[in-house]
């Protein structure tokens, strides 16, 4: 399993960084875990096709984690060209919300004659899926987002790879992150209880109860990109857009 981090970044392009989007390799397919409204410029600029993507998995339903995709779609329809299906995996909710992006950034498009098939499964929190023979499962956060949000755990039968999405602390991400092979968890601020986020001071004093292989910071604001050195020296990677990891 191989990740190339094309976009960490929080809502707001704090330190230069792009919506979070992750291409995630495996044995078994390519899979787009988020796909934040800045993803698809994130993508060619790290030369990674999306044709090449078999299914795309949404963490929830904000624009940053999920407002790529009429990009992405459109793009395939009309300048990229593709013939092989892509499955769109996300929380209850996702394909009305999806449908409803089309129209607002695009009207009409919802009911475009499309030229490759593409299709939307919503994974129930709680209940155990699969996404084109890897394991999944969802467990719900906090975030409000509309629809539920959600942490995710998937696996390819080899490896294990675990996302919080966003959220602030809970004891949900303990069995998602358990054993993960790598566990990429947001951190959004340096200090504080935040209402729908993670802050440092928190998620430090959580990571012995992660027991996860490897845990990684993500989705980070200006408060925490400042003090980098000290997330590192605690043992933790720190996501950079472009970083590939191998897991």
């Amino acid at each position: 399993m191989r990740l190339t981090i094309a976009g960490c970044g929080d809502a707001f392009g704090s330190g230069g960084r792009l919506n979070t989007c992750f291409f995630l390799e495996t044995a078994k397919a390519t899979l787009l875990v988020d796909c934040g409204a800045s993803a698809l410029p994130a993508l060619k600029a790290r030369g990674l096709d999306p044709n090449r993507i078999d299914a795309i998995v949404l963490s929830h339903l904000h624009g940053d984690h999920f407002g790529g995709l009429p990009f992405l779609l459109l793009d395939a329809q009309f300048l990229a060209r593709r013939d092989r299906p892509l499955l769109i995996a996300g929380p209850p909710g996702t394909r009305a919300r999806l449908d409803t992006a089309l129209e607002v950034f695009f009207p009409k498009s919802s009911g475009s004659k499309w030229k490759f098939a593409w299709s939307v499964a919503e994974i129930t929190p709680g209940i155990p899926d699969e996404v084109l023979g890897h394991s999944i499962v969802t467990a719900e956060v906090i975030h409000q987002s509309g629809a539920p949000s959600t942490a995710l755990r998937l696996g390819d039968g080899d490896k294990v790879f675990a996302f919080s999405g966003d959220t602030e602390w809970t004891d949900a991400l303990l069995p998602i992150a358990r054993a993960a092979d790598l566990f990429v968890c947001e951190c959004y601020a340096y200090a504080g209880k935040l209402t729908g986020h993670m802050s440092w001071e928190i998620l430090q004093t959580k990571l012995p109860a992660l027991r996860a292989r490897r845990v990684m910071t993500t989705h980070m604001n200006p408060s925490v990109l400042g003090k980098l050195d000290e997330l590192r020296d605690a043992g933790v990677l720190v996501a950079e857009d472009g970083l590939v990891v191998e897991i």
